[in-house]
């Protein structure tokens, strides 16, 4: 009998530490121009898609990052129409995105055509609902071109990136986030992807410290993912008002009530107040910003 193939998550290894994941089966691996790609079977987790060996999405606990990347800054903006997505090549946002019948148009800006192909493939689920909606644009660009040279502007900006290495690190500098500023709507929000504040600190400080010299607001808000190993993940916060962060729970239960109260997992209007509580440990590194 062969043996069994394990996974394993590499991003930590300058801390001296791996995640390896037993595979069930491999169903997808391919290295392309951008990145090295493996879709795996796992027994608990089920799909799990690992980015140049940081984890990506698992079948298991997806919808904790997509509806909370998603659902905050839209019901904490309250009007928005036009949404922009930087990355988010398996449609996991997008989907959760589309469920808001206030959102007119949302473009979803990802660098690599095969990572979309390779989605609606192994990802039919998200991929399915999102191409069939009239509302959805898929542009194949680099998002920190797209962001500097596009004359549109959007009410909520997401950046779904991977970790600041490879392909995603120029989604974590001054510039890109100057450029979104440029394209974003009055009253607009932008929320990020800024790793576990735990292991990666850097990357918060960092880039909560661009956003305050940049918009009107800069923060953080975070939820408990899993298979993020390291306790909360941080979902960085940019606003060109500062009250949205704010917003009461009434406000936002109001707003979940007037999107037809479409069924979550995770997000819920109190968990949405809750979420920019910050344990102090997490509240300093913002500080420091």
């Amino acid at each position: 009998m062969a043996e069994k193939r394990w996974i394993a998550e590499t991003l930590f290894d300058d801390l001296g530490f791996r995640m390896t994941y037993a595979v069930e089966r491999v169903l997808y691996e391919m290295r392309t121009e951008h990145q090295h790609l493996v879709l795996f079977e796992h027994k608990y987790f089920g799909k799990m898609l690992m980015l140049d060996g940081a984890t990506q999405v698992t079948a298991r606990d997806e919808f904790i990052y997509q509806e909370m990347m998603s659902h905050v800054p839209i019901f904490a903006h309250g009007r928005a129409k036009e949404v922009l997505i930087i990355g988010g090549g398996d449609c996991g946002i997008a989907e959760e995105v589309l469920k808001h019948k206030s959102v007119a148009r949302l473009t979803q800006v990802e660098i690599d055509a095969s990572v979309i192909e390779f989605s609606k493939e192994h990802f039919p689920e998200f991929t399915g609902p999102v191409f069939a909606d009239k509302r959805f644009e898929s542009v194949i660009a680099d998002g920190m071109k797209y962001v500097a040279e596009t004359g549109r502007r959007f009410d909520v900006i997401i950046v779904d990136s991977t970790d600041p290495q490879g392909p995603g690190a120029v989604l974590f500098t001054r510039e890109f986030y100057a450029n979104c500023k440029k394209c974003m709507a009055k009253g607009g929000v932008m929320v990020t992807q800024n790793g576990v504040p735990f292991f990666q600190p850097g990357e918060l400080i960092s880039s909560v410290g661009h956003f305050r010299q940049l918009y009107a607001d800069g923060s953080c808000y975070v939820a408990a993912i899993p298979t993020y190993v390291g306790g909360h993940m941080a979902m960085g916060w940019a606003a060109d008002d500062a009250k949205l962060r704010q917003t009461p729970v009434e406000t936002i239960a109001e707003r979940y009530k007037a999107a037809g109260s479409f069924p979550t997992q995770y997000w819920t209007p109190e968990v949405h107040k809750a979420a920019f509580a910050l344990p102090r440990f997490i509240a300093e590194h913002v500080a420091k910003a």
